[in-house]
């Protein structure tokens, strides 16, 4: 057998071979074992026997075809057994890992830059290690990633060759593509949205038994459908929500911030717009620490008709008196009892000016939460 000449050589390695994922329903075991060692030795073909220098365009067909056999892997069938796929899956690992060794050279424009490719060799050791539910997400995420070093790269083809005097400038160039740190950002930066709907299905698939592996355009397809059938229906709940809601919380928001804004006098007592009843129940305990409990017995009265105006119950206006609150909850009979009696004590102490003691205001305070239980 005659070798090879070195231009023979640079031929067979610039040919570009591109994996095309199979189906293995219908193969039997040989076939399988065939067709996973072709794999193999297909991804093998391309790795350089020595370490040197190797075109752009070389590059690019190493990652598109390490993309091919990442997303081959990515497809399994019923037929194929579990031993079956766990041999196919180390098989490509290992050729994915010679596909792309660690550290590389590449040429553009008689420029030539170190290639870091130890991440790739990274992401295949974590696939290893993960768990089998866990592995297909990093799987995925490792070719999410080639992808978008491989459409970096088809940027730097398209732009064209640069001439020799520029090999400073191709050098920067392909350093800020191919080394930028964030290459990989795109796979990754996926908005909330995002994330929430891959989430949701993921959990969607979850209820309902593996389906058969459907071809990788008919799959995108159909994960941008559901995607945006998801999104839609989101929305569309978000929407109806919204218009259910929406106004009443808005009309309650401005009748409470009406309701605050508005002076309010009762039984002459002027209140602070944001003045509640537990604020005017502290000030009329701090009076009767003060030995003031005649003040004490006014003060928690009005609380009391506070407390009744937040719940509903009455309606308080500044013409209103004591009696014109005790009628307003008269249907009410219970209450009507325990607000009479609490109306009686503040009459008799306030406007019959009857002293007060100790007594009067732990009966007083007693009422009053009987009749707000």
């Amino acid at each position: 057998m005659s070798k090879l000449s070195n231009a023979e050589i640079r031929s067979t390695k610039t040919h570009e071979i591109a994996l095309t994922p199979f189906r293995v329903g219908s193969c039997g075991f040989v076939d399988r074992l065939f067709l996973s060692s072709l794999t193999a030795a297909l991804l093998v073909l391309f790795t350089p026997a020595v370490a040197k220098a190797i075109s752009i365009a070389e590059y690019h067909a190493k990652i598109r075809q390490a993309v091919t056999a990442l997303d081959s892997l990515a497809q399994a069938d019923e037929s194929e057994s579990t031993f079956d796929y766990t041999s196919r899956s180390v098989e490509t690992v290992s050729g994915v890992r010679k596909l792309l060794p660690p550290q590389e050279t590449v040429e553009w424009g008689g420029a030539t830059l170190a290639i870091d490719n130890s991440w790739v060799h990274k992401e295949l050791d974590k696939f290893s290690d993960a768990k089998n539910e866990d592995r297909r997400d990093v799987l995925r995420q490792a070719t999410e990633r080639l992808q978008a070093l491989e459409q970096r790269i088809a940027q730097v083809e398209s732009s064209g060759s640069t001439r020799v005097t520029d090999k400073d400038e191709a050098r920067r160039k392909l350093k800020e593509i191919l080394q930028r740190p964030g290459y990989g950002s795109k796979a990754k930066g996926q908005n909330a949205i995002s994330r929430l709907v891959e989430r949701f299905l993921k959990w969607f698939q979850n209820l309902f038994p593996k389906p058969k592996p459907l071809s990788p355009g008919r799959a995108g397809v159909l994960t941008i459908v559901a995607q945006v059938v998801v999104v839609i229906l989101a929305i569309g709940v978000i929407a109806l929500v919204l218009k259910t809601f929406l106004p009443r919380l808005l009309r309650n928001r401005k009748s409470e911030k009406k309701v605050k804004q508005q002076a309010r006098i009762v039984l002459g007592e002027t209140l602070a717009p944001d003045q509640s009843a537990l604020d005017l129940l502290s000030e009329a305990e701090a009076l009767a620490r003060a030995g003031e409990l005649r003040a004490a017995i006014r003060k928690a009265y009005i609380a009391l008709l506070v407390e009744l105006g937040e719940r509903k119950i009455l309606h308080l206006a500044e013409h209103k008196t004591n009696r014109d609150y005790l009628s307003a909850v008269y249907e009410n009979r219970p209450l009507y009892g325990n607000v009479k009696q609490l109306t009686d004590s503040f009459e008799r102490h306030w406007y019959g000016l009857a002293p007060a003691s100790e007594t009067d205001w732990r009966a007083f305070r007693s009422g009053y939460e009987r009749t707000l239980s």
